[in-house]
């Protein structure tokens, strides 16, 4: 199991990101997929068309979403902690994603930087 932290600058505010993570129009805006998301605490999501399911765990306006990712059978939980910090630029994410199965590590963190926070970035600049 493996651990993964990393900050992304993201041209908007706290606010417009926290939607972006937690409605589901705007999540299917930016990701052009499917998608199942509710803010109320152990409700299940599903993003990417069903690529990425889980549970989600808590939620802080505009700061905070704490969700379990599934990954099979895996007997401790995979937590995805996004943390939303004002910046000069518009938003710090902070991302810590833990117990990342070793076998899904790479795939998940190119997922990370080239798919999800590139998708939202890229959202948000034009």
């Amino acid at each position: 199991m493996k651990d993964f932290k990393k900050y992304y600058i993201i041209p908007a505010s706290p606010e417009e990101v926290y939607a972006a993570l937690t409605n589901p129009i705007t999540i299917q805006l930016w990701t052009g997929d499917k998608v199942e998301m509710s803010t109320e605490p152990g409700s299940e999501f599903s993003l990417f068309d069903g690529d990425i399911v889980g549970k989600n765990l808590e939620f802080e306006e505009n700061k905070k979403v704490v969700q379990e990712w599934y990954f099979g059978d895996q007997e401790e939980q995979s937590v995805v902690t996004i943390k939303l910090h004002p910046h000069k630029s518009g938003t710090s994410a902070e991302l810590r994603h833990t117990n990342i199965p070793d076998e899904a590590f790479e795939d998940i963190t190119e997922g990370w930087n080239h798919s999800f926070f590139a998708s939202l970035i890229e959202f948000y600049e034009d």
